[in-house]
């Protein structure tokens, strides 16, 4: 097959339509652009949706989100923060970002979540938070994080930026820690085209992030606190409140052509999702143990479908985090993560035929032995 006479498949695909673009028409025709009442119903509506109620509040990025919700925890200099490394860095530079100290945790093999044997293992009389991330869509344990926080008196700030609408054990994540960070990038399972929402657990911790993302006031010109911009816009809640209304449909056809993949796939390891997990498939990521780059580089260029590689070097290994003092533990199944996945396309507007694209292209770089 030629690549030149097919439509690429990409790896991502954001899903901006009619409705959104009416949506931030009519912001900007109020005059009305800056954090106001739009925001305000995105929080309520985000809360009802995703969140079973709990409040939240609108940030402009994941990472602020992050960042902010340890602040407001009083999460700071001297303490450990409980971290894997298999995970985009803004989970780790949010805790530096405090002054605190993370530890490098390392995953379990299934879910590509922190695995709670090794964050056992790696709390110490410093130890102050978990930063469980519930990585690719599929929530991390939380029945057993929760046991080791109880345990050790930790907080929990759940990192569920790629896990709208994720479940454990029948509850939503976002739901189960102090705290829960959610992305709005353009390629999550939904997007205000940028942004972050932070759950929260405490009428209290809700008014200090308030107060944390808007220069410290809850009043113009009477600053209570040492804070940040970190406002959504009313533009980017128009467009996030429009897609808050679409993710679940959208959640359920990843969950569908995730199910295709399941059953057509070769060759490969697909996703194992745990029997008390509910995946959101923000990626649908396989192992593929020999030449993962070759691979990569031949379904791109012999077959024209993207896929993407994430995360290829895990934080502790970044020079960023060059200096980190602290390990938890053996990173042995980090390091294999970091060397064998992909993220095959799994976005909610794929057809039939694209997904038989992938599946024939995936099975026969597999029975090929990868690249060629």
């Amino acid at each position: 097959m030629s690549v030149e006479t097919v439509d690429v498949i990409p790896a991502a695909r954001p899903l901006i339509g009619v409705e959104e673009r009416r949506a931030v028409d009519a912001v900007l025709a109020s005059g009305r652009l800056t954090q106001g009442p739009e925001v305000a119903a995105f929080e309520r509506e985000f809360s009802t949706t995703l969140l079973d109620g709990r409040p939240v509040v609108a940030v402009n990025s994941g990472t602020a989100a992050l960042h902010l919700a340890l602040i407001a925890l009083g999460v700071g200099r001297g303490d450990e923060v409980l971290v894997p490394s298999f995970t985009f860095a803004a989970t780790a530079n949010a805790v530096r970002l405090v002054g605190a100290t993370p530890v490098f945790v390392d995953v379990d093999p299934d879910s590509f979540c922190i695995a709670p044997t090794a964050m056992q293992r790696a709390v110490t009389a410093r130890t102050r938070a978990i930063v469980p991330v519930h990585l690719y869509g599929h929530p991390a344990d939380m029945t057993a994080i929760a046991a080791v926080a109880r345990e050790h008196d930790l907080l929990v700030v759940e990192d569920a930026a790629q896990a709208h609408g994720a479940r454990w054990a029948g509850r939503h994540v976002g739901t189960f820690g102090d705290a829960g960070a959610f992305s709005l990038y353009p390629t999550k399972n939904m997007t205000a085209a940028e942004g972050g929402m932070v759950a929260t657990a405490s009428s209290s911790s809700e008014r200090v992030l308030r107060l944390l993302r808007n220069q410290g006031m809850a009043e113009r010109y009477a600053n209570e606190i040492v804070g940040f911009n970190a406002r959504m816009s009313d533009l980017h809640a128009a467009i996030g409140r429009v897609q808050a209304r679409k993710v679940r449909a959208w959640t359920a056809q990843r969950q569908a052509n995730a199910a295709y993949l399941d059953g057509e796939l070769r060759g490969v390891v697909t996703p194992i999702v745990h029997a008390e997990a509910e995946h959101v498939f923000h990626q649908y990521v396989v192992r593929v143990p020999d030449d993962r780059d070759g691979f990569v580089d031949a379904l791109r260029d012999e077959y024209g479908i993207g896929a993407g590689v994430y995360y290829p070097t895990p934080v502790h290994r970044l020079p960023s985090f060059a200096d980190a003092a602290v390990c938890g533990s053996d990173l042995h199944e980090t390091e294999r993560a970091a060397a064998e996945v992909i993220a095959l396309p799994v976005y909610p507007t794929l057809t039939l035929r694209e997904l038989d694209r992938i599946v024939a292209a995936v099975n026969a770089l597999a029975a090929a032995g990868g690249s060629r």
